[in-house]
């Protein structure tokens, strides 16, 4: 690791509040060290769960936490607010979008990812993402624009195509969202007179042979049956070939009349600027060694989405739970720097399971080699989820919610909210949000 400055508490700058930033943060309180957590939002944002946020089940101040409500109590951990434009590692110092520097002696570079449309500028233009809570609650107003539009419609054929979704990616995000959405066809019967059930209609593409294709073959065989009950239909082997106005063309031939196209096909390497010249790998995620530390800089430590690290069957996933355990390790290396103690072991990641949500009272787990599917893989879904979530409130209020929806069919929050500009909040925005 690098030398530290003796005229000041080591510096520790941490780029990125998600799930792998936020655990160094907080394993790094009470160190000798000056802890400086940087993100160009104002709250750590609870992922797993912004897919209900899209379908209007749960609220956005429900899986969101302020950054300054967390670290309040960690005496040595402050934050900033804003994205970074450059990062000098021969002098130690990034730059914020305001032009500030920040020096460091140790930086942790924890930004995640971002979605991934193969440099298809025409899927980033046409298609709607889930990766932010500003996407997630633009895909919310969209999904509840489509219904009232259909209700309004004078034709079936227009109705059709309002009600006609296409999720593109058959990996956890598309079949939780999937199987979400086949939930609004009992509000549906409820609140819209207007309509008829058998115009909705959900479709899913992947380009694997299966949905799921990071998950065990018997649990990606039973989700993909339980979309189909679910009336989803499941298009596997198909690839997204056009997105033009009013409908999609797929590798099949098929032509799909429809107005909302959520991507969830592909994440890659949300990297801050400046480190362009750092070997990448797949998915542009940084190379770094098997203590984390981006190659030829002993004092940058890679985490997270970002970083590319090694596990027997190839770089570990894009998950909050590989992100955690990188983050407790990067704080315990950097800490035994500063103590003058021999580094750790090189990191090993401890695979706690994975898990997905198919719908009510349907899940798909594989937890320390149990499989599980049903409604005992669905119990274990809601219990990780609330506990991983940030702050009493939260839990609470998203328990409280869940419960709700599960009695009455109920999505709390449907909503089609208009924001005005603000010319403060907006000042703010140009100089702290990532491009």
């Amino acid at each position: 690791m690098g030398s530290t400055t003796p005229s000041r508490r080591p510096r520790v700058v941490i780029v990125g509040g998600g799930f792998g930033g936020l655990a160094c943060a907080k394993k790094l309180a009470g160190t000798p060290a000056e802890v400086v957590l940087v993100d160009s939002r104002d709250y750590h944002l609870f992922t797993p769960l912004l897919y209900q946020v899209a379908t209007a089940l749960l609220n956005p101040a429900d899986i969101v936490y302020p950054f300054r409500s967390v670290l309040r109590r960690l005496r040595n951990v402050s934050f900033y607010q804003a994205s970074i434009a450059r990062v000098d590692f021969e002098r130690r110092v990034i730059t914020t979008g305001r032009g500030r520097e920040l020096d460091y002696d140790y930086l942790v570079l924890a930004t995640g990812s971002t979605s991934d449309y193969f440099g298809n500028e025409e899927l980033r233009e046409r298609t709607l993402a889930m990766k932010t809570l500003e996407q997630a609650q633009r895909l919310r107003n969209h999904l509840l624009a489509c219904l009232e539009h259909a209700a309004q419609s004078d034709h079936d054929a227009d109705r059709r195509r309002w009600l006609t979704f296409v999720i593109v990616g058959g990996g956890a995000t598309g079949v939780e969202y999937a199987g979400a959405i086949s939930e609004f066809r009992k509000l549906v019967v409820r609140e819209y007179p207007e309509l008829r059930t058998d115009l909705i209609r959900i479709v899913v593409i992947e380009g694997a042979e299966a949905v799921l294709p990071a998950f065990p073959p018997k649990l990606a065989r039973y989700a993909q049956r339980t979309l189909e009950r679910l009336g989803v239909e499941v298009r596997t082997g198909t690839l997204l070939v056009s997105v033009e106005p009013g409908a999609v063309r797929l590798s099949s031939g098929e032509t799909l009349a429809t107005e909302t196209v959520v991507w969830s096909a592909g994440v890659r390497a949300n990297e801050p600027a400046g480190v362009e010249d750092i070997e990448r790998g797949r998915a542009a995620r940084l190379e770094v060694d098997e203590r984390l530390r981006v190659k030829g800089r002993s004092e940058v430590i890679a985490i997270g989405d970002l970083a590319a690290v090694k596990a027997d069957a190839g770089d570990l996933p894009m998950l909050s739970a590989p992100a955690m355990q990188q983050g407790r390790y990067a704080a315990a290396l950097i800490l035994a720097t500063i103590e003058r103690k021999p580094d750790p072991p090189p990191f090993r990641y401890r695979d706690k399971g994975t898990m997905a949500v198919i719908g009510r009272n349907h899940a798909v787990a594989s937890v320390a080699g149990v499989k599980l599917t049903g409604f005992p893989a669905w119990i274990a879904w809601l219990t990780v989820h609330l506990y991983y979530l940030v702050g009493f409130r939260n839990r609470a209020s998203v328990f409280l919610t869940w419960g709700w929806d599960y009695l009455r069919h109920d999505h709390p929050t449907r909503m089609i909210t208009f924001v005005d500009p603000d010319p403060v909040a907006d000042q703010l925005a140009a100089t702290s949000m990532l491009p």
